[in-house]
């Protein structure tokens, strides 16, 4: 006969302790989830659920324990406003069928209040099924915000350079579709450096987000604005009626940008620049060809000067390729040894023997001949290679003028050459490796650059002058604020613009009043302790009327045209005369 074993007490007392611990580890576990958990069985009656499952959908655990139902709990969440923002019925009837699939299922959806939550649902063998809830709202909008700074710039929260390229090939297929004109245009800030480098980077931040925001408004419904990189903004314009339209648009931004802005209690000028290309129906461009019309338009806005805008016609692509083979020339130029110096003397007064020459950069072409400095010298500052050119002319110039032992050298510095953070070491270098005297040697620059901001420019030019090398302001007269940089920026000698000069003989203009502004500033710099300088002087009479008023130095062709050095030589030996 078989007998049966019969567990004993102790075996049963460590069996219910054993399922005791289980259970507490497993409930702790479901409580410490960050997921809300529920499980259904087959009835869809809820059997087992955490404490996180009710907090994401606001519901008292209290009331809505094991035992009711799905629908009981949808209604719930329903009373709460924890459901999505569709209609009520709907949403349930999406919600109890899900329950009856036999496949796993994972969805996403937003509830009224805007949080997101993920839910992955398992069906079980009793046709149960347990499912998670986690509240993804903050990673959704971490997601979303990547998202965002990938195609929009931060500062102005507009959108960046890709999300254009892409949004400006879908406006091309949209436009297309409907053969429809449509525009880009390129905006380019006038002024914006010399004011970021004056007011400082974080109002220069502030400038550009009221840059930004003023765009949006100037632009139609309908246009698109984006931030291309710097100072530069792009606009995508869907719906554009011909090149009148495109205009009128372009004019309403230059206008628009032209106005001051309010910036902490200060107003601020700016002003834009704007190059469009228009996009017709019957001419299939690409948005390639179509960024670099645009580009091919702005470019000839801003040499048409400040606050223009220009719409792209065919001719400005030749115009643009002409430059474009005109730059790569040039780059080529100082390799080759296209460049040359010719020398123009200077005249002290009142004995009228030559004190000096003034360094005057010319460019020998193979093929064109000599190039006028007016269309390549703008373009070499454009580019940046006035640097290795100024260097050059410096160098030369310095090499030259100690061959010439007793004349001063006068060199003229670009805009961008005295911004150059190395401009003082480099004089000095050139100073050592030529021999000429530091006092022999005199940089000129012209008042308009010194419209930029002047703290690091006094500081190089004190220490310029501080070795001994003399600085010269050019063109005086034509900037804007003469007197108040006189006040503060130190020079040695001051160069009347030749447009002053030459009213002197011009019956068309008041004589009394020319001569007034010429006797002014001899007076003023009498005064203050600098020298004069008359450039452009062509007749007898612009001269006998500037040594009456006093001016101590003269140049122009009636006392010699520029000339080469050797030319230069001859006449500084006293075997010619200046031609």
């Amino acid at each position: 006969m078989l007998e049966l074993a019969t567990p004993n007490a102790g075996d049963l007392l460590r069996e219910v302790a054993d399922l005791k611990a289980q259970s507490l580890r497993f409930g702790t576990a479901l409580e410490n989830l960050v997921q809300g958990v529920c499980f259904f069985d087959g009835e869809q009656r809820l059997i087992l659920s955490n404490r996180r499952y009710w907090e994401i959908y606001n519901l008292p655990p209290d009331r809505l324990g094991p035992g009711v139902t799905l629908h009981e709990v949808i209604l719930a969440r329903i009373a709460v406003g924890s459901f999505p923002a569709e209609e009520e019925q709907p949403y349930l009837a999406w919600r109890v069928a899900l329950a009856d699939q036999s496949k796993p299922h994972d969805s996403v959806v937003e509830l009224r209040d805007g949080r997101v939550i993920a839910i992955h649902h398992r069906p079980m063998p009793d046709r149960g099924w347990v499912s998670t809830h986690e509240d993804i709202t903050e990673r959704r909008r971490a997601e979303d915000r990547i998202v965002h700074l990938a195609s929009h710039d931060p500062l102005t929260g507009l959108g960046n350079r890709a999300l254009f390229q892409a949004r400006l090939v879908e406006v091309r297929a949209a436009c297309a579709r409907a053969a429809r004109s449509w525009a880009v245009l390129y905006v380019d800030l006038d002024d914006f450096k010399a004011a970021n480098d004056t007011l400082g980077h974080a109002q220069g931040d502030a400038v550009l987000q009221l840059v930004a925001e003023r765009l949006r408004r100037l632009v139609r419904r309908g246009d698109s604005v984006a931030r291309l990189g710097g100072d530069e903004f792009g606009v995508l314009a869907p719906d554009v009626n011909g090149e009148a339209e495109a205009a009128q648009l372009s004019g309403r931004i230059v206008a628009g940008l032209a106005e001051p802005f309010a910036l902490g209690g200060r107003s601020v000028c700016i002003g834009a620049c704007v190059g469009a290309a228009l996009a017709r129906p019957d001419h299939d461009a690409s948005p390639e060809q179509l960024l670099r019309w645009a580009d091919m338009a702005l470019y000839q806005a801003k040499a048409d000067g400040r606050s223009t805008y220009r719409v792209f016609r065919p001719e400005l692509e030749t115009a643009w390729r002409a430059r474009q083979d005109l730059e790569h020339e040039l780059r080529a130029a100082l390799d080759r040894g296209e460049f040359e110096l010719h020398y123009q003397p200077l005249i002290a007064l009142p004995g009228g023997e030559i004190g000096g020459v003034e360094a005057l950069l010319r460019w020998n072409h193979p093929t064109r001949g000599i190039v006028p400095p007016a269309e390549f010298l703008p373009l070499a500052e454009e580019t940046g290679l006035i640097l290795p050119i100024g260097e050059w002319v410096l160098r030369s110039a310095c090499r030259q003028g100690a061959a010439w032992s007793r004349v001063r050298m006068a060199v003229n510095l670009s805009p961008l050459q005295l911004q150059a953070p190395g401009l003082v070491p480099l004089v000095e270098a050139v100073l050592a490796e030529t021999g000429l005297e530091p006092g022999r040697l005199e940089l000129e620059i012209t008042e308009t650059a010194l419209l930029r901001p002047l703290a690091g420019i006094v500081g190089a030019l004190d220490r310029l002058r501080g070795i001994g090398v003399r600085v010269v302001i050019d063109d005086f007269g034509t900037g804007y604020s003469s007197l108040a940089y006189l006040q503060n920026l130190p020079c040695d000698k001051l160069k009347i613009d030749r447009s002053f000069v030459c009213a002197l003989g011009d019956a068309s203009v008041a004589p009394d009043r020319t001569g007034a502004i010429v006797q002014a500033i001899v007076s003023l710099c009498r005064a203050i302790g600098v020298e004069v300088n008359a450039e452009g002087v062509e007749t007898a009479a612009q001269e006998e009327r500037l040594r009456l008023e006093g001016c101590g130095e003269m140049q122009g062709f009636r006392f010699g045209r520029p000339m080469p050095a050797s030319a230069m030589s001859a006449v500084l030996r006293g075997e010619a005369e200046p031609a």
